[in-house]
């Protein structure tokens, strides 16, 4: 949800570098960027961002995971010792040695 207290101006962000940043380093909050009235960008502090790509990867992961379990309680896909022999053959390694 965009919280309509961070929407600025580009041009304002412009003139006021300085305590944008230290505002969004501050707050963790990202800032919308206006130009001739219209949201064009986002911005926001390093740290905050690196968090919000860590957690879409865990949000990824955990559906990836859930389409997993889906697939097996409906008794698709194979047993994991045939999916390693077929993946160990094609890569031209002979697990029987």
């Amino acid at each position: 949800m965009i919280d309509l207290r961070n929407v600025r101006s580009l041009s304002d962000f412009q003139r006021n570098t300085k305590s944008h940043i230290r505002r969004l380093k501050e707050s963790g909050n990202p800032e919308i960027l206006t130009v001739n009235g219209q949201a064009e960008i986002v911005v926001q502090d390093a740290g905050s961002y690196q968090e919000l790509l860590d957690a879409l990867e865990q949000a990824e992961t955990l559906a990836g995971i859930r389409r997993g379990l889906d697939q097996a309680n409906r008794g698709e896909g194979r047993p994991t010792r045939q999916a390693i022999e077929e993946i160990a053959a094609r890569a031209g390694i002979n697990l029987h040695e």
